[in-house]
């Protein structure tokens, strides 16, 4: 049995397959998108998820969902899966799934009396383009298929309403039709592999709802637009490929399509595997430039996620070349101009995060692992000690360098970490002045910057790093280590003395400013207080702002956010930190750690982890679908492992 299957008994069972999702992408910002049943559940989903720059910066939803039927002797039978109101299901195709299974790409299969249909699914790489092959395994007399398209054209953040203004006019194509729903829209032509017969009969479906935005509080009604339906005949052992894209495609190279991108694709055989596929479907090519999206579906590329994300994602995964072209060729640039004082269009957003240029020297060190250092010195030295002297001569607007040899923020009016919930514009978790990760990092960075300067054999630059290193040393003591762990922020009496997550990376950076008995101590109420299965809480539960689970209207999740969930992006750092304290005999706990991930990849969105858990059992997941740092965070954690054996 493939690692990812699932059967009949939990895809019949709504309140079971409904909670899993899968997303597959073709790593240029399209992506396809729904549930194990083929019934969507958020306004995010799709068939045909694809970014159009010329309307805004969101993603859009062309084709929602592809309603199959088949027909025998007159007799129909529906495939499909939607969700109207007061709980009614109509029509309820699940009934009829046998199988689902997503070893390589998604393969839905349906037996409908002697009718056996297998339904797979992939995008092209790097093409918006979503091709779905029907391959009619058992029949026993004259079989025809039906299609019902139904469309939107979109925004992801928006919902469809029944309107004049829409167009359900279908031109014609090759094997196909083509609609342009909106002017301000590409077209969307729809062909087949062989000649199919074309019905006009445009309706609206009106009221098909969305259970994933009705548990946001968020409106979760909309109508689509379906403008007719194909019919085809079919025979046994026959396959058709059905194309949705914004091009027409020549239907006879359709079947050299499927099989020239099914031979890129690797199994997923393992979770090392399900992540390592996972982590390539947040690359975004665009011409020669790459970034890496924060995650799916409503993230963009944001300078914080990406640098701490990238090594995992490419050199973890055994593709430099992808390191190459996300971060040579395209964050290096965009850091350079940046502190150089002249960039021009933001790209990775957040940029100006006190603690973004940090997390790049970080990513950088982290490449180091992979190469010779010397050759990172050569590569990246002067850039990382440009960084540097940005940060020391007060250049950042976010950032101050204090005579103590700390870094100061202020996160009073605008978010200054990765805790950044807000609320009527201001922060709820409002971390300001010394903050314990960024000082961390700086601390780190430094080190980092003084090592690459003797590489290169300079020597009085080097000296002058390790001097300052020294002095913050000393002032991150000071300032920050209560006596049994460290405060997570100090403004100027104020000590937060809050137990959270931060604190670990100034045990699991190469460089810490911590001694040894002080580091053990980080571990162990990190260890006591915040860790769970699937990565560290937010908050102690012993803390009167422990609020664990993650749920309710937008200002109830945003007030929970950072107070109590699980995050599992903390969980490669708490385990180098564990590691590094507790050597050889931490790591069959470590192992233990990585169970529960094991689990996660047939959980929730299949093969990949998401942005949150709750803080409390069952840990059930919320949030982004699928979440880079995540991803990369358990990734990182298993190479750790696997380094540590050898």
């Amino acid at each position: 049995m493939a690692y990812l299957n699932f059967d009949k008994t939990l895809l019949a069972n709504l309140d079971r397959s409904l909670s899993k999702e899968m997303i597959r992408t073709n790593r240029a910002g399209a992506y396809n998108s729904t549930t194990l049943v083929d019934c969507n559940t958020r306004k995010y989903h799709g068939q045909l998820v694809l970014p159009l720059p010329h309307l805004s910066d969101d993603n859009y939803v062309l084709l929602s969902s592809l309603d199959e039927t088949v027909i025998q002797h007159g007799a129909e039978f529906n495939l499909g899966v939607h969700k109207y109101g007061e709980n009614t299901y109509n029509p309820s195709g699940n009934k009829y799934i046998r199988e689902f299974d997503c070893e390589v790409i998604s393969k839905t299969t349906y037996r409908v009396g002697g009718v056996v249909l297998t339904k797979e699914r992939m995008l092209v790489s790097f093409e918006p383009r979503v091709l779905i092959r029907y391959t009619l395994v058992e029949s026993g007399s004259p079989t025809l298929l039906r299609f019902r398209p139904y469309l939107v054209f979109r925004s992801v953040n928006e919902l469809a309403q029944a309107n004049p203004r829409a167009c359900a006019n279908m031109d014609e194509c090759a094997n196909g039709r083509v609609n342009r729903m909106y002017e301000e829209f590409p077209s969307l032509y729809m062909q087949f592999s062989k000649q199919v017969t074309y019905h006009h009969a445009p309706a609206w479906y009106r009221g098909i709802e969305y259970i994933k935005e009705q548990e946001r509080g968020y409106d979760y009604q909309e109508d689509q637009l379906v403008p007719g339906y194909f019919e085809l005949p079919m025979k046994k052992g026959e396959s058709v490929i059905f194309s949705a894209g914004i091009s027409e495609v020549n239907p006879a190279v359709l079947k050299t399509m499927w099989k020239k991108d099914l031979e890129r694709r690797a199994p997923r055989v393992d979770m090392f595997a399900c992540l390592k596929n996972s982590a390539q479907q947040f690359y975004k090519r665009d011409g020669d430039t790459c970034y890496l999206i924060a995650g799916y579906p409503w993230f963009h590329a944001s300078a914080r996620e990406e640098f701490f994300s990238a090594c995992s994602c490419t050199m973890g995964i055994g593709r430099p070349e992808y390191w190459e072209v996300i971060m040579d060729k395209t964050a290096v640039p965009e850091v350079t101009a940046y502190i150089e004082g002249h960039l021009e269009k933001v790209a990775l957003q957040q940029m100006d995060a006190p603690d973004a240029l940090l997390w790049f020297v970080r990513s950088i060190q982290e490449y180091a692992y992979y190469v010779d250092r010397k050759t990172v010195a050569q590569k990246y030295g002067d850039l990382l000690w440009n960084i540097l002297v940005f940060i020391r001569r007060q250049q950042h607007p976010r950032l101050r360098l204090h005579s103590n040899g700390l870094l100061w923020v202020d996160g009073t009016h605008e978010p200054a970490t990765w805790m950044n919930a807000v609320e009527d514009g201001r922060p709820i978790t409002p971390r300001t002045g010394y903050v314990v990760e960024i000082n961390a990092l700086w601390y780190n960075a430094i080190r980092f910057v003084a090592e690459l300067m003797r590489l290169l054999q300079r020597d009085t630059m080097a000296d002058m790093m390790d001097y300052k290193a020294e002095q913050l040393q000393t002032s991150f003591v000071s300032t920050f280590w209560n006596g049994m762990y460290l405060d997570d922020y100090v403004v100027d009496s104020y000590h937060d003395k809050e137990v959270r997550p931060n604190q670990i990376w100034a045990v699991s950076l190469p460089y810490s400013p911590l001694d040894r008995k002080q580091q053990k101590a980080v571990v162990d109420i990190c260890t006591k207080e915040l860790y769970t299965p699937k990565g560290l809480r937010t908050i102690s539960p012993k803390s009167g702002y422990y609020r664990p689970v993650y749920i309710g209207g937008q200002k109830e999740r945003d007030r929970n956010y950072h107070n109590g969930p699980v995050w599992p992006f903390t969980i490669s750092a708490y385990g180098k930190a564990y590691l590094k304290v507790y050597q050889r005999s931490g790591e069959s706990f470590i192992r233990r750690l990585l169970v529960g991930y094991e689990a996660e990849m047939s959980e929730l969105c299949i093969g990949t982890i998401n942005e949150l858990y709750d803080g409390n059992p069952p840990f059930k997941g919320h949030g982004g679908m699928s979440y880079a740092p995540s991803v990369s965070a358990v990734i990182a954690l298993c190479n750790t492992l696997n380094d540590f054996d050898k």
